[in-house]
Formats: structure tokens, C-alpha cells, sequence
């Protein structure tokens, strides 16, 4: 079993399926890729039985068929060490031998049977589809996925929800302390389906996806979801139970309304947040017509700060208090140069949005729960 491929292609693709390899992988055989050498591609897996990626590279020339498990980690550390160059692949099938030959010299590793290394998870009954961008799956991960709960015995919440509708695509997550919900009107499905997505399965698409209008395919039945693209095949085990229903904790009377420029309004909030008490990180939010007061104290410190900020707020003056840390990471993931703060009193939730979406077919909604103002 032969085949000729590029380092650094090989090394790209590597690098990309590598993620999904746990450190603490139950199965000594997880720790290897598995390699199939197929109708002139060479198709590289990598699995933690929970999530599957993988990758096809095409070759320049073999017309064999085989495959082998090699050690993920020392394939890897070998391909970093080569310049770019054309790198033959020698594998003997019987006594699993792998030889790399490059320019100058021989490198042998052996490789383990392919037979040990578990099946591709099959989506088989019930099952749903949608098509889209790599643009709108990518920008709907990276929105929600840094809201999305570490609490795993909510394991619901520790995902992405996922919703198709007739109308439009949403993407929502939270922590019971954050909500961010994404919606694009542009993807549209046949059918009302939803699946919660997995954090690191979230994490890879976050990673490989193309920042461009490619096509991705989108398939689930009710314990996995595969997607593809671009030569690559992701496959899943879903978060298993019915999200909340996040629509009764958005506000829909927000009478008070904060327009800010977002660098200005995250700026100082960096700035003032050092001198909020560690254990709280509350900050205080001071709104009266044009201007906006950030403050924050640490008593047990005897520390404290103030800035003002311009702005425009339409409403009673009030005064709000949040978690900094929160604030700050929702202001991070808005994209716009100005957001605006819709809120109804100091003991609901603030809503976040941007006045200028990226697209006309985006909706995007943040939404942050207050904190008590001490005194």
C-alpha cells in the first residue's frame, strides 16, 4: 500500500482531525488515527466515540485500497519536522510497517490493526435535513458557543440548541446567567426540528469551517448529527433531552433604552472592572440622559473607580448593577460599532443587540440577568 502526498497538505489536514483526540481516551486505539487509502484519496479518521472527524485529501497517484491505524500523536511531531516536500508512504499490510521516505532519508513507525478502530456512527431513523452556508453555521457557532453552560449536571444547557423552521435558522445558548440567540431568516428548512449540539463538536466546527458561502449538509436523527464540507465529515453524539424554553425569559417591554458605542462602553468596562470585588465582579451602571457612570468597589480593599462614557439613553435614570466578566464577553461577541441596551428595571434582564447587523438576514440577541446593587 502505497501513496505520494505533500507534508504540509498532510500535516494541515492532521492537525484539523487531531482536535477531536482526547487525552484520556478510554480505548488505547483512540489514541491513532485511522488511515483508508481509497479511489485515489487518502481518508484520515479520528474519534473519541463521542465525536468523529474526518478528512479526505486527494492524491496524486494510487490506485490501491487498504488501511492501517497509526499513532495520531508521533505521525503529527514527525510531518512539523519536514520542510514542504513530497513524502512517500510505504505501508505493508501484513506486518503493518509504515515506512516515510522523504528527500534525504527512511523513517519507519509501526502501525496497529484498523480492524480495533470503531464503526462510523450511522443517522438512520427520522432523519432531518437542512443545507447552508459554512458563513451562517460558522457565524452561528461562534455567537452562541461562549455562553453555552459548563454546569454538567444541566448537561441540556451545556450545548447549542439548534432549531429549523419554515421561517429562519436559530441558534441559541445559555448559562441560566447569559442567553444569546442568533437567527438567520436566509435558511429556511421543510419541516419544525431541533438537536442540542455538543460543546466540542461546536469547538471543531468553530475551528475548520470556512469563512466563506461553501456548501454544508446538515443531517440528524435524534442521538446524532452529521455535517459536511469541504472534504471534511463531522459526526456527533447530541445532548439527549428538550431545551428550555428560552422565549419566556426574554422581555418583551423594555422601556429604557442605552445606544453606546461598543469599543467605548467595553473599554472602560475593562478598565473600571479591576476594582470590583474578585468573588462578585459586580460593576454599577449610573443612566441618566447623555450620560453613562461605570463604577466599582471592593470594600474589603478600600479600592474603587468611576468613568463616564457618552451616550444616548432614553428612559427614567436608573442604576443596574451586572456581572463585569458577562458584560464584557457578550460586548466581545457583538460585531457592531454601536449596540443598544434595551432594559425594563434593575431586577430583569438587560437585552443586548447591535444597532447594525453584518447581514440583513441576521437577528442577533443578547441577553444578560442583572445583579443586586448592595446598599
Amino acid at each position: 500500500m502505497n501513496f505520494i502526498i505533500s507534508s504540509s497538505s498532510m500535516l494541515h489536514h492532521l492537525q484539523a482531525v487531531s482536535r477531536v483526540i482526547s487525552s484520556k481516551n478510554t480505548l488505547p486505539i483512540l489514541d491513532n488515527f485511522l488511515f483508508q487509502l481509497k479511489d485515489n484519496e487518502l481518508i484520515v479518521t479520528a474519534s473519541d466515540l463521542e465525536t468523529t472527524l474526518v478528512t479526505r485529501i486527494p492524491l496524486e497517484s494510487s490506485n490501491e485500497t487498504g488501511e492501517v491505524a497509526i499513532d495520531a500523536k508521533r505521525i503529527t511531531t514527525i510531518l512539523k519536522e519536514f520542510p514542504e516536500q513530497p513524502l512517500t508512504f510505504n505501508i505493508d499490510k501484513d506486518t503493518l510497517t509504515v515506512d516515510i521516505i522523504s528527500e534525504n532519508g527512511k523513517f519507519s513507525i509501526m502501525g496497529q490493526n484498523s480492524a480495533d478502530f470503531p464503526q462510523l456512527p450511522e443517522i438512520k431513523k427520522n432523519v432531518h435535513s437542512v443545507s447552508l452556508t459554512a458563513e451562517v453555521l460558522l457565524q452561528g457557532v461562534s455567537k452562541t458557543l461562549f455562553a453555552a453552560s459548563d454546569d454538567e449536571l444541566r448537561p441540556v444547557m451545556t450545548g447549542i440548541n439548534i432549531e429549523l423552521s419554515t421561517d429562519h435558522l436559530t441558534f441559541v445558548a445559555s448559562d441560566a446567567h447569559k442567553l444569546v440567540r442568533y437567527r438567520r431568516t436566509d435558511v429556511k428548512a421543510s419541516e419544525e426540528a431541533s438537536f442540542i449540539l455538543p460543546q466540542k463538536p461546536a469547538g471543531l466546527l468553530k475551528n475548520i469551517l470556512p469563512k466563506d458561502n461553501s456548501a454544508v449538509n446538515l443531517q440528524f436523527d435524534a442521538k446524532n448529527a452529521l455535517v459536511e464540507f469541504n472534504g471534511y465529515k463531522l459526526i456527533c453524539r447530541l445532548v439527549e433531552g428538550n431545551y428550555p424554553n428560552y422565549e419566556a425569559v426574554i422581555p418583551k417591554e423594555n422601556p429604557n433604552k442605552l445606544t453606546i458605542d461598543r469599543l467605548d462602553f467595553y473599554n472602560s468596562l475593562r478598565r473600571v472592572s479591576v476594582f470590583s470585588n474578585q468573588a462578585s465582579n459586580l460593576i454599577k451602571l449610573s443612566l441618566t440622559a447623555n450620560q453613562l457612570t461605570v463604577s466599582a468597589q471592593d470594600i474589603d480593599f478600600s479600592i474603587s473607580a468611576h468613568e463616564r462614557v457618552k451616550c444616548q439613553f432614553e428612559g427614567d435614570d436608573m442604576e443596574i448593577g451586572f456581572k463585569s466578566l458577562f458584560l464584557i464577553e457578550i460586548l466581545a461577541n457583538l460585531a457592531s460599532t454601536d449596540v443598544v441596551m434595551n432594559m425594563s428595571d434593575p431586577t430583569r434582564a438587560g437585552v443586548l443587540e447591535p444597532l447594525e447587523t453584518e447581514s440583513e438576514h441576521e437577528d442577533v440577541l443578547m441577553l444578560l440577568m442583572p445583579m443586586m446593587i448592595n446598599g
